[in-house]
């Protein structure tokens, strides 16, 4: 899908942005792909992001599909912009185990104010990668204060 990029900066401002994240780098996440309305977020497995059966936790799942999602949205909105999520849905349908988790968000509908998305989540392992989640979700534009 090609989108209209209202903002010839969208990679760094996702990318600074993304950097002031405390949660995002408490999980060892990182940005590894930007594009206009597509952004792709990985984390490594690590024992402290699981839960009692040692798989990734559904909260770090939900974490990095509205995470991918909200900067998918960024990607298209002008300058001094800034996202915040409104509404999101997700379904965990598969065990998320493996070496890394990849979200990947992309926008559906672009806005003036609000944006809806739809993130997908990937456990990578061996001998690829399985789909464990799915995410709907509404993004919405918040202007920058100025000064």
């Amino acid at each position: 899908m090609t989108h209209a990029v209202r903002n010839d900066d969208y990679e760094d401002v996702v990318r600074t942005s993304f950097a002031k994240q405390g949660l995002m780098r408490h999980l060892g996440a990182e940005v590894t792909e930007v594009e206009p309305g597509a952004v792709t977020i990985e984390v490594p497995f690590a024992p402290e992001l699981t839960q009692q059966h040692g798989l990734f936790h559904g909260g770090v799942t939900t974490s990095i599909a509205d995470t991918a999602c909200g900067y998918s949205a960024l990607t298209l909105m002008p300058a001094g912009s800034k996202v915040v999520s409104v509404e999101f849905k997700i379904n965990l349908f598969a065990p998320a185990r493996g070496e890394r988790l990849v979200a990947r968000g992309q926008v559906v509908r672009s806005g003036r104010t609000i944006t809806v998305c739809q993130g997908e989540v990937f456990a990578w392992i061996a001998d690829g990668e399985q789909q464990c989640a799915t995410m709907v979700a509404t993004m919405m534009r918040v202007e920058a204060p100025t000064g």
